[in-house]
């Protein structure tokens, strides 16, 4: 298929010629044939022509969830991809949570294989142990193999001290990326939400703090010793900001990431028992948000995530206790970041973190693959279930504003 561009509004801040330039882009057969002020139309080209139409190199998010294979009702790999794809990215880091779980290669290649032919590019995370219990470590170099990008128990904090030990260390064998959830469990207990005013108030069991930062302080002192890589997921108190911070300054191999609820909203949207602000990690305080703002800015936090988690009506309409935790978050990405952070750095964002992956980042160039993403920022609305493209609806970002708005992507030669 052959597209043209018409005078798009180009955001790439690795290239200075080109960077908030209006030009027309002609790509033929998925690649960028040629980059210019004014393009004839080709006969047989897909002509792409709207107000504000801006385009910049495809966006990434490292933590989305489906539910194939095993919770199909609540979202299938089909639909999921295309729902990203329309929600702006064109790559994501899908996490082990189907049934089976993905704990063998064969489980990796199922995935894979579940994925070809989409526009927006998915790559699995294995388990880290067999069956995500914590006990033994999972096949993972076979995996890596067949395709994983990393290990992760997903949500679940890896409580054997040793286990992480000799996963870092035989990890480091084949630059395999090892992933922590940071949550002692003995410290959080049966904790709901954040531990605070807000849960004192509304009668709910809290998770302090400190159970997000003991298990950091613990992984980063086992990293110290071992060596490899380290990926903290979702983090979501200022004191963890600071500890990753003087980690980094150690020169120790370990990112983090932060999900967008949590930087948009705090403990006080609790006040209604609204379950679809149920999460993990909670909800925290102003101040933690405070602090988790400014480690994007100073790049002490590494990327963010929609953290997307389909859950079913019947996960989420019942008593807040006995919901499970989760929100969609990939149809509202951008909006949210884009009133957080101004243009420039909210794109930077959402086109952050590959490399942490192993995976390589587009650019816009005559002769280099299409993967772009195209968007317009401008746009304001507030997000309603029209908005929603997957088929569980569990979004805390419900009757918010929201301004900026994906359009679709060019990848793989196709266009959404």
């Amino acid at each position: 298929m052959n597209i043209l561009l018409k005078s798009v509004k180009i955001f790439d801040i690795n290239n200075k010629d080109l960077h908030l330039k209006h030009r027309d882009i002609l790509i033929k057969n998925g690649i960028i044939e040629k980059i210019a002020v004014k393009i004839e139309t080709p006969s047989k080209t897909k002509v792409i022509e709207q107000s504000n139409l801006h385009v910049s190199v495809g966006w990434f998010d490292s933590s989305v969830s489906f539910g194939e294979p095993g919770y199909e009702e609540r979202e299938t790999i089909s639909n999921g991809l295309q729902t990203a794809a329309k929600s702006g990215f064109t790559d994501i880091v899908l996490n082990p949570t189907s049934h089976p779980i993905p704990d063998s290669s064969s489980d990796i290649v199922f995935l894979k294989n579940a994925a070809k032919g989409h526009a927006t590019n998915m790559y699995p995370l294995g388990c880290l142990t067999v069956r995500g219990e914590g006990r033994d470590l999972a096949e993972l170099y076979d995996m890596k193999s067949a395709g994983a990008i990393g290990y992760y128990d997903f949500k679940h904090a890896v409580e054997n001290s040793n286990l992480l030990k000799i996963a870092l260390q035989y990890a480091q064998n084949f630059n395999g990326l090892v992933m922590s959830f940071p949550m002692d469990l003995k410290i959080a207990g049966k904790g709901l939400v954040n531990e605070g005013e807000v849960s004192t108030r509304l009668g709910l069991k809290g998770i302090p703090s400190l159970a997000e930062e003991l298990q950091i302080a613990r992984d980063l002192f086992i990293l110290e010793y071992t060596g490899g890589k380290l990926h903290i997921p979702t983090i979501s108190t200022s004191r963890s900001v600071k500890l990753i911070a003087e980690a980094k300054k150690k020169g120790l191999d370990v990112s983090c990431s932060v999900a967008i609820h949590n930087l948009f909203f705090t403990d006080e949207r609790l006040v209604e028992f609204d379950t679809h602000y149920k999460t993990m990690p909670p909800l925290r305080t102003y101040n933690d948000v405070k602090a988790l703002l400014k480690g994007l800015k100073d790049g002490t936090i590494d990327m963010v995530t929609s953290d997307h988690i389909p859950m079913d009506i019947e996960q989420k309409r019942v008593e807040f206790d006995n919901a499970e935790s989760g929100s969609i978050g990939l149809e509202s990405a951008f909006g949210g970041l884009n009133i957080l952070f101004d243009f420039d750095l909210t794109i930077a964002l959402l086109t952050k973190g590959r490399e942490r992956f192993g995976l390589k980042t587009p650019i816009i160039k005559e002769g280099e693959i299409a993967t772009l993403t195209l968007f317009d920022p401008d746009l304001e609305y507030t997000f309603d279930v029209r908005n929603i493209l997957s088929t569980s609806k569990n979004s805390m970002f419900l009757s918010t504003k929201l301004k900026g708005k994906a359009v679709g992507i060019i990848s793989n030669g196709q266009i959404i």
